[in-house]
């Protein structure tokens, strides 16, 4: 030490890089503008599902013309409360758009992302049913289940079932981008 209290600078020390930190505002307006993106990719997933899903159907002739065969997703109530679900999910991440806008544009809004991650996790709850209910209609479809008697109709219904199994992949894509969202607005909010 030198007289008058100064502490004079080791070699050690002089030679460590000094940390910059990193603005907030720069941090949560890329987080918001990554937030803006992935609830596009939901919408996009969400939507693709539902329209898949709903549009799905097959009809097969039997020995006659007069008697047919038909597989539609509206025979089966869990696949329609898929429709319903992913439906319900579209429309919630198109209207929470213009406030993931206004995140980019307003960095300091703290009481909408709460709102945000409260309704996130209520329509992440939502999906998740909706695709793990079709995805077990899915499976016993092209496996079936000889205990309770259900034969696997894939085989004969092949359009349906890709059809069906087809529109699961962008309701989980949905799933997982909502778990996204949700941790990204947590640490959003947890860095003011």
């Amino acid at each position: 030490m030198k007289a008058g209290g100064a502490v004079e600078a080791t070699d050690k020390e002089a030679s460590k890089p000094i940390p910059i930190p990193i603005p907030k505002v720069r941090v949560s307006r890329v987080l918001s503008v990554l937030d803006f993106t992935l609830r596009v990719v939901a919408v996009l997933g969400t939507l693709a599902s539902a329209i898949a899903m709903g549009t799905s159907r097959e009809t097969l002739p039997f020995t006659t013309q007069f008697v047919r065969f038909r597989a539609r997703y509206k025979d089966l109530p869990t696949l329609t409360f898929f429709v319903i679900a992913n439906s319900i999910v579209c429309v919630y991440l198109v209207l929470s758009l213009p406030l993931s806008f206004v995140h980019i544009i307003w960095t300091a809004a703290k009481n909408s992302r709460i709102v945000l991650i409260i309704s996130d996790t209520v329509m992440m709850g939502l999906v998740t049913a909706g695709a793990s209910a079709a995805a077990a209609i899915v499976y016993l479809a092209h496996y079936g289940n000889s205990s309770t008697n259900w034969f696997a109709f894939c085989r004969q219904f092949n359009s349906f079932c890709e059809r069906i199994s087809g529109s699961l992949i962008g309701s989980f894509v949905a799933i997982t981008v909502l778990v996204l969202l949700i941790i990204m607005q947590s640490v959003a909010i947890s860095r003011r």
